[in-house]
């Protein structure tokens, strides 16, 4: 055992046997896993960039993080509230007038003119929330009018290269009506994409300069970005979809030439950045450290508490169709999951989110612990495939204290 971390050397290495046995059987074909506890890094990179390929993933290699870019999203949006340029519950049609003047659909299969007025506006806090009222609708695509309006906006999976710019991307947003009245029901994902545009016009200055200015420098994440430079893109690991019925690997995105290749039109908040395994630790580690990093500080210690506390009503978790089950013992805060119940081995408290391209995070304040696990094999449902789970439950098994 390591007396400063607690984490037992021998079990330790069952995690690499565990993640090493998911390899082997090609789901995915290569990985790079974190565990950090009070300061004690441990990180093990396995397998391949590639189905069949040789190139070894290395730990510097580069990973689209998908939705685990929705909590950077959520901490720009606070180090702004916390500067004054936003208020958590003000409206937020001053800086987008675009969705001033809300209707909502009377129901989610009718026609897009089928509205009644929405009963107030948008707030801040809403967008963080993923309760303004849209969102990724959980259906078969083509099953609702309003569902094909927001997948042509990108409100599914990350589409770098499809996407308008953000004014067009706004523009087009608020022509529709919301699916929900404002506040009344919680939705994954398009909270994000609008914060990004919010909080480009609160600042004054690109959202992607932003994060870099106030983020990325000054936690040192000088890989993490909406796209790879020509100098880095060999870094860049391939990335596949997961056939649902054969659990078979396709090609969805390859290195050189692909959606990551060129910057975007439109940063997407929501799911567009590329990092790696030590730039995110870098942004995990800050947070549990109550914003400090490295002698510095990003943003309040507040900020992060109210960050990972559950704003979902009783009601709102009863009505969820996004994995209902997982409400059970979880809640939403700004950008992340937070754990209400103990239900495993993660204590209460523990936060973060998954990337739906094939990545992890979480926190756990109680064991002062961070994991972290980068694929790039798509999920095939909402819930992490077995090489996630049995990672973190190995992480916790190596816990010897």
């Amino acid at each position: 055992m390591t007396r400063q971390s607690g984490l037992s050397k021998e079990r330790l290495e069952r995690v690499h046997d565990v993640l090493a046995g998911h390899v082997e059987h090609g789901a995915p074909p290569g990985l790079v896993a974190a565990i950090v506890r009070r300061g004690e890094v441990h990180v093990d990179a396995i397998g391949t960039t590639a189905v069949g390929g040789h190139t070894p993933l290395t730990r510097d290699s580069i990973f689209r993080i998908a939705s685990m870019s929705k909590p950077i999203t959520a901490v720009a949006t606070l180090i702004l509230l916390e500067e004054g340029r936003l208020r958590l519950d003000d409206p937020v049609d001053g800086l987008l007038p675009e969705l001033a003047g809300r209707r909502v659909l009377k129901r989610l299969d009718g026609p897009l003119d089928d509205t009644v007025p929405a009963e107030r506006p948008i707030t801040v806090r809403d967008l963080l929330t993923f309760r303004l009222g849209w969102g990724i609708v959980m259906a078969p695509p083509g099953t609702y009018p309003i569902q094909a309006e927001l997948m042509a906006l990108a409100q599914g999976p990350p589409d770098p290269a499809g996407t308008p710019p953000p004014d067009e991307w706004i523009r087009r947003l608020g022509a529709l009506p919301l699916i929900h009245q404002p506040g009344a029901a919680w939705m994954y994902h398009t909270g994000s994409d609008v914060l990004g545009v919010l909080i480009a016009r609160a600042a004054g200055q690109p959202f992607e300069t932003f994060l870099r200015e106030r983020i990325f420098e000054p936690l040192g994440m000088k890989d993490t970005g909406f796209s790879v430079p020509a100098d880095r893109i060999a870094r860049l690991v391939t990335g596949y979809w997961t056939d649902p019925a054969t659990g078979a690997l396709n090609l969805a995105d390859e290195p050189a030439g692909g959606q990551w290749s060129a910057p975007p039109a439109f940063p997407s908040g929501g799911g567009g950045l590329v990092s790696t395994v030590d730039d995110y630790l870098a942004f995990a580690q800050m947070l549990l450290a109550g914003g400090r990093y490295d002698g510095g500080r990003i943003i309040s210690r507040p900020a992060i508490e109210l960050m990972t506390s559950d704003e979902l009503t009783t009601a709102q978790r009863a009505a969820m169709t996004f994995v209902p089950e997982y409400w059970d013992d979880h809640g939403w805060g700004f950008g992340v999951s937070v754990v209400t119940r103990r239900h495993d081995l993660t204590g209460v408290g523990t936060y973060g989110w998954d990337g739906g391209l094939g990545t992890s995070w979480r926190n756990d304040p109680t064991e002062e612990m961070t994991t972290v696990l980068l694929t790039q094999a798509a999920f095939t449902s909402p819930v992490p495939p077995p090489a996630h789970t049995d990672f973190r439950n190995a992480a916790y098994h190596a816990i010897d204290d």
